[in-house]
């Protein structure tokens, strides 16, 4: 059986037999060493360690006189199930004259930013109105595994099994000519970049064009994952508001870097941008010379209408660096994504990249690669579409009777609705409460950078199934009519 690495130091002022003994001990109480496996032999462990074999087996005597181990016959030896199950000693927490001051060391602490926290196991709830995650039973397992299969096969396993930073040419040239021009979009191998995932690529490019110090606009409310990814630059984080028909244009663009924008869909509120803002602007970003994110996460879940033309479709300056994801059509969880830029800005990408993390895992961008040119993607994208535009509906249906007036159906379709409660409701008093009928919302306040009302809240329906969803808003509306009794 494998062991963990045992380090023996000849000068320690301990015998290897007490050196032997006191990291064996360690493992076992720490639950290293499995109960059902044999530990090696006395003469592989001491060849294994360098070591005499009698100085192995007088450590097995003293173990098992111990009660650490147990002997079986024609078996070898075992650790001791009723040892294993003995409290184990409470770590030391004296403190030391040389602990590190990690103050020092952290100018900036991540971790204590404000974020989005999914509640764990949300696939208990009856009703799961969470944003950004799948309907496991909708994936397309047998296609999946087949694409899975193949790029595993010994000719693909050459492409991508070497180090190498170039992407998969597959999966760049149907992004190039089948997913792209979908939104209006055509661009050259050399300015397509994969990523993992969409705010892999937020950060490569924020990284790059933005200086510390520097002014990086948002729509409030936002994506709080890019707030906080600006701020780590660090840079100032200028919110915007949002009017009917998307992003307000104004002279508070007149002094930024960048902007991010999500036009298609806006995140949260689901307005989609007009065309005739969207070229205000691009006009305004040539005025005052600031480049644009276009995050483009639900590009594939359009199914009311024809779309409106992506932002970059109508970049002629090349100011526009289009972002696009695989994980709402697939899986949150593939972690792969694409950038779509001027080739100058992605060469640097490229590079930047390269010191991050080399290159998104090969064998997933090959398997996409394959699920996209056997049409898989598309026949998953149009079955999609007809349970999203179902469940869109009835999800309007729901909210019209039982919360009348408190939204506006998404016009470009997506996987969410944006809900406005009244005025008095505190959309966390109402998520905790909720919670206790097994039912999962996301309070809005987390979405805005100030003045944010509590009375918002998002309802995904991605992971709702049909049938289930006029009863969970019922119920659910029953509780912020009573809100006022609580």
């Amino acid at each position: 059986m494998p062991l963990p690495l045992f380090h023996l130091e000849p000068d320690s002022g301990q015998s290897l037999q007490q050196q032997i003994h006191s990291q064996l001990s360690s493992a076992i109480m720490n639950g290293i060493i499995p109960l059902e496996m044999p530990l090696p032999s006395s003469r592989k462990l001491a060849t294994r360690l360098s070591v005499s074999r009698n100085t192995v087996i007088r450590v097995y005597e003293r173990l098992q006189g111990d009660g650490v181990i147990v002997s079986r016959e024609r078996s070898g030896y075992y650790v001791n199930p009723e040892y294993r199950q003995q409290p184990l000693p409470e770590p030391c927490t004296s403190p030391s004259d040389d602990q590190v001051n990690w103050d020092r060391f952290l100018p900036v602490r991540p971790s204590e930013q404000r974020n989005i926290v999914k509640q764990r196991h949300w696939q208990r709830y009856s009703w799961p109105f969470v944003y950004g995650q799948f309907d496991p039973q909708s994936f397309p397992i047998q296609q999946w595994r087949e694409c899975c299969r193949d790029s595993v096969s010994e000719a693909a396993v050459g492409n991508w099994a070497s180090d190498q930073l170039l992407d998969d040419s597959m999966l760049i040239e149907h992004i190039q000519t089948h997913i792209l021009p979908r939104r209006g979009i055509w661009a050259r191998p050399e300015q397509i970049l994969i990523t993992c995932g969409a705010q892999h690529a937020i950060s490569l490019t924020t990284q790059l064009v933005l200086r510390p110090g520097g002014r990086f606009a948002i729509e409030d409310p936002n994506y709080v994952d890019v707030r906080n990814i600006a701020a780590m630059r660090p840079a100032e984080v200028i919110p915007i508001p949002l009017d009917a028909e998307g992003l307000i244009v104004d002279e508070r663009l007149s002094d930024v870097d960048c902007v991010y924008v999500t036009p298609s869909h806006q995140f949260p509120t689901t307005v989609t941008m007009s065309l005739s803002r969207r070229k205000q602007l691009l006009a305004r970003a040539a005025e005052d010379d600031f480049l644009i994110i276009e995050d483009d996460y639900e590009a594939e879940s359009n199914f009311t209408g024809t779309p409106c033309p992506a932002l970059k479709s109508i970049d002629s300056a090349g100011r526009v660096v289009y972002v696009g994801s695989f994980s709402k059509t697939l899986a949150p969880g593939l972690r792969l994504g694409y950038m779509v830029a001027d080739e100058t800005l992605i060469r640097e990408a490229h590079a930047m990249r390269r010191l991050m993390l080399r290159h998104a895992p090969m064998n997933n961008q090959r398997t996409v690669a394959l699920f996209i040119a056997r049409g898989y993607y598309d026949q998953l994208i149009n079955r999609q579409a007809l349970v999203y535009k179902e469940r869109w509906q009835l999800m309007q249906d729901a909210l019209q009777t039982y919360l009348p007036d408190s939204t506006n159906p998404p016009t470009f379709g997506g996987s969410s609705y944006w809900v406005e409660g009244p005025r008095h409701l505190d959309s966390r008093v109402l998520a905790d409460k909720a919670r206790a009928q097994s039912i999962l919302i996301e309070p809005g306040e987390i979405y805005y950078c100030q003045q944010a009302p509590r009375n918002c809240f998002k309802l995904g329906y991605s992971s709702v199934p049909s049938e289930r969803i006029d009863s969970g808003i019922a119920q659910l509306a029953e509780l912020v009519h009573s809100y006022a009794r609580w």
